[in-house]
């Protein structure tokens, strides 16, 4: 499965979450980090709401911080 991270470079909390994510993705997913700032109708989109966390349909598993247990059901789905 790829997931798909929207942040900023310069945000904390998108930081916090990537480290999270990628500290547990070995074998269970992928991850795909994108830079709202680069694309413009992703910061409209997201804005304020970063870091968002989606799956591979786009699907928002969740933002600002990391749910695990979303996460997890979220990677049950495809299992």
């Amino acid at each position: 499965m790829k997931l798909k991270l929207y942040g900023r470079a310069y945000c904390g909390l998108c930081s916090v979450m990537r480290e999270q994510l990628l500290a547990q993705a070995a074998g269970r997913f992928e991850l795909e980090w994108i830079d709202i700032e680069d694309i413009d109708d992703l910061e409209a989109l997201y804005g304020e709401l970063v870091p968002v966390l989606t799956d591979e349909n786009g699907d928002e598993i969740c933002h600002y911080h990391l749910d695990q247990q979303a996460l997890d059901v979220s990677l049950a789905k495809i299992s």
